[in-house]
């Protein structure tokens, strides 16, 4: 992978209290076509951090482009929390106290290992900016992912 200088947080996109992990995760994007899991770690109900895809290779997590214009997969860590849907099936923040903790712990642990991190998004914030106004504001979002606003959640974390 080139240089990491961003995270990007995602969710499974699975019910509240649906445990899966690494394992199930892979199987579903090998369903997808992909090679392997797409995100580099993914945090379960309890709070336990999997390893998923290597930091040594392009991620396949978020193919949208950056303010570079390069693809989020060739420079960044993506980051997913299992969960993000209610019981109905509807876009709601479900992480748990442990999720949450393990979630800030990790980001942490990887902006100190990579210096050259600067940005820390959400998924959805990778949508396009339709009206052009430098926002990428809730009506523009092509997805929910990760159901809660990364940005302003660990904003304190980075430099």
């Amino acid at each position: 992978m080139n240089k990491i200088d961003a995270i990007v947080v995602h969710c499974s996109a699975t019910r509240a209290g649906q445990d899966i992990g690494k394992k199930e995760i892979t199987q579903m994007h090998l369903q997808r076509g992909f090679t392997t899991i797409g995100y580099n770690f993914v945090i379960r109900l309890d709070g336990t951090v999997e390893v998923g895809r290597s930091l040594t290779i392009d991620g396949a997590h978020c193919n949208s482009r950056g303010f570079s214009g390069v693809s989020y997969n060739k420079h960044s860590i993506g980051i997913c929390y299992v969960g993000g849907l209610d019981a109905h099936g509807k876009a709601t923040d479900t992480r748990t106290p442990e999720q949450k903790k393990a979630l800030r712990e990790l980001i942490a642990k990887l902006i100190k290992q990579y210096p050259d991190i600067k940005e820390l998004i959400g998924h959805r914030d990778t949508s396009p900016d339709l009206d052009g106004d430098g926002i990428v504001e809730p009506e523009e979002w092509t997805k929910m992912c990760p159901c809660f606003d990364a940005k302003e959640e660990y904003k304190d974390l980075l430099p």
